[in-house]
């Protein structure tokens, strides 16, 4: 048997055995217990952008409700997600003799709640938070300030899928 085939042949097995066990990819698929939402959100943020694709891949049709945009009159949501805060933060954790900064602390903080159209909280208003600390350097300043918006990108992410679970079971 030549190795080409070997190969193959191991990796059909592991996808049998993988799919016999209930394995999962992460991110995958939440059954919600809707099947259409209005966000509404004070402003735009890559927050909202995200969790309207996330809530659109499982299959629940979204209406983006922000400040000066019409909404449509139909379909009437059945749930309304309030998304009342997303704050970015950053602080100084750590500096040198010479006062120089060190390390930073990075924190993500996103309140939301949700509601149905008359009013009546389903999941009362919440905070989800998520926080990383980054060394830094004054001699490379740029590839910190990268480092740091992809911390800020991975705890966004984070934010979202805990949300999502958070959807699923409401």
């Amino acid at each position: 048997m030549d190795t080409r085939r070997r190969a193959w042949l191991v990796a059909l097995a592991a996808a049998v055995g993988l799919a016999g066990c209930g394995f999962r990819l992460r991110g995958a698929q939440l059954s919600l217990p809707f099947r259409t939402l209005r966000l509404q959100a004070g402003a735009d943020s890559d927050v909202v952008q995200s969790l309207r694709a996330q809530l659109q891949a499982s299959g629940v049709q979204v209406q983006l409700a922000l400040p000066g945009v019409r909404l449509p009159a139909t379909p009437v949501p059945e749930v309304v997600l309030l998304l009342e805060q997303d704050v970015r933060e950053r602080a100084v954790v750590g500096t040198t003799a010479a006062g120089q900064v060190r390390e930073l602390l990075l924190r993500r903080r996103v309140r939301w709640a949700l509601r149905t159209l008359d009013g009546r909280e389903l999941i009362g208003p919440t905070e989800l938070q998520q926080e990383r600390e980054l060394a830094f350097a004054e001699t490379v300043v740029l590839g910190k300030e990268a480092e740091e918006a992809l911390l800020f990108d991975d705890m966004r992410a984070a934010i979202v899928r805990q949300l999502m679970v958070r959807l699923s079971r409401a």
